[in-house]
């Protein structure tokens, strides 16, 4: 990609940096991709398509790949989809203002990764850099994560609140607890899952579940107050919540001398592929995962 440029990697890297810093808990990767045109206008050339991928345009795998040199750079993390900043890579923001001093300094910190490559951060470059076979697998599998977590979260969104809460009692069951009483469908009942440790129930803990398959609204603190009024003694409490938590219910929960739990879509999906073996196979129905087996990208 020899029209791409040094000082242009720079300025795309940039632009997504600058995406992020409004955004301190990340952003989902397609966002930022969505938003960037605003901020660093793509060129007639990165506007064009990929002659053997007609419809695919070359903006986007353009920043995939520049990406790629400031996650090893220890700039950017990548996590299920979402792309967030580190404390090192705000301050390079900072510190680089010049788009071309800023690539330069990722790319030093990236060959310093690599030990393979030449430490000396003053020779000439290009995209091509990093377009490899690690690059081209970092990018296909970061193409299929994102994908397979769009589905997910689609699907999960969609589903019946009831069939979620089910969802949620037998990943418990999975786990080992002993699900006492599930929730009948209606109105709110504060806690939808009571379970034990123990069959018979005799022993501390009690579990208590509240379950919230909104999608689009956050748990609060009036929501996280509510549930720790029910809970007593020695009770463990488990929020779940599709749409996650407002960072004031999160530091509530942290606060907290309860033993109170939040358990946010990736938690719930990190929980249910590790007990994913255990799940009765009826159950399993509730949300069907299969893997799919990709080239591994390069880790430090």
């Amino acid at each position: 990609m020899a029209e791409i440029t040094v000082k242009r990697c720079g300025e795309l890297l940039q632009g997504v940096f600058r995406i992020l810093t409004r955004a301190p808990d990340g952003m989902l990767a397609r966002e930022v991709l969505a938003q960037l045109p605003k901020e660093v206008p793509p060129t007639e050339f990165e506007q064009s398509q990929y002659p053997n991928h007609p419809g695919v345009r070359r903006y986007e795998h353009i920043v995939r790949f520049s990406t790629v040199t400031v996650v090893k750079a220890g700039w950017l993390v990548k996590m299920k989809g979402r792309w967030a900043l580190t404390d090192d890579g705000r301050k390079a923001l900072e510190k680089f203002r010049d788009p071309e001093a800023f690539r330069r300094e990722a790319s030093r910190l990236y060959r310093a990764w690599d030990a393979g490559r030449d430490h000396d951060g003053n020779a000439d470059e290009t995209q091509s850099s990093v377009d490899g076979v690690n690059a081209t697998s970092s990018i296909a599998f970061e193409e299929a994560e994102e994908s397979a977590w769009k589905e997910i979260e689609s699907y999960l969104s969609q589903i019946d609140p009831y069939d979620f809460q089910r969802l949620v009692a037998a990943l418990l069951r999975a786990m080992g607890y002993h699900v006492a009483w599930n929730a009948p469908p209606g109105p709110d009942h504060g806690v939808d899952i009571v379970a034990y440790s123990d069959p018979l129930g005799a022993k501390e803990p009690v579990i208590k579940v509240s379950v919230r398959r909104r999608s689009t609204q956050k748990a609060d603190v009036k929501d996280l107050r509510e549930f720790l009024s029910l809970l007593h003694g020695a009770d463990v409490g488990i929020f779940v919540s599709l749409a996650g938590f407002t960072k004031p219910a999160d530091d509530l929960a942290r606060q907290e001398q309860r033993k109170i739990r939040l358990f946010d879509i990736e938690h719930l999906l990190d929980l249910w592929i590790q007990h994913y073996p255990r799940i009765e196979d009826v159950e399993r129905r509730l949300l069907p995962l299969r893997p799919v087996w990709f080239l591994a990208p390069a880790t430090t």
